[in-house]
């Protein structure tokens, strides 16, 4: 069957409108490598490198995705920053009961 309408190809020079490029995450991608975890954020500073020029490339399917991915990493190392802190602090928290338990024992 035929289409009712005839499908024309674009004109030249005419490019469709995808909108600016997703936001790359850069500045939490170098935060979370500076203050928190080293290698998650350099791989979230790695993504977010890619995302410009994946969209200027045309793919903004994959530009979106590595957006997604760089704001994924620098959570992913603020996360773990925070988990080894708490698990830092109990530790203290340990040693110094342990410490007063047993300087308690020397004291007359």
């Amino acid at each position: 069957m035929t289409q009712p309408y005839p499908q024309y190809p674009p004109p030249p020079g005419w490019l469709p409108n995808y909108g600016p490029p997703p936001e790359n995450n850069m500045v939490w991608a170098i935060l979370s490598t500076v203050m928190c975890c080293m290698p998650l954020g350099i791989v979230s500073i790695v993504k977010a490198s890619q995302v410009n020029s994946l969209w200027f490339q045309g793919f903004h399917a994959e530009a979106h995705r590595a957006a997604d991915e760089a704001r994924k990493w620098a959570m992913w190392s603020a996360i773990s920053c925070g988990i080894l802190l708490a698990l830092y602090l109990v530790f203290i928290l340990v040693m110094f009961a342990l410490v007063g338990a047993s300087f308690r024992s020397l004291v007359p």
